[in-house]
């Protein structure tokens, strides 16, 4: 993998006012992973369409 592309800190926040919970590092480097994996098909996606600009529309 690359190098981390969520911000740890705001994961972190975000989690503890939404649920009370903690984060563990193993959470967010899979979060992480998971992130790259859909940018990476959004990208396929966005070739395929002869584009160069990634769209919403490139999630699905």
């Amino acid at each position: 993998m690359s190098d981390m592309l969520v911000v740890s800190s705001k994961i972190k926040r975000f989690v503890q006012e939404k649920a009370q919970f903690n984060t563990s590092s193993e959470f967010l480097s899979e979060l992480s992973r998971q992130v790259e994996n859909i940018c990476l098909e959004a990208i396929e996606k966005t070739r395929d369409s002869k584009r160069k600009t990634l769209k919403a529309r490139d999630l699905s």
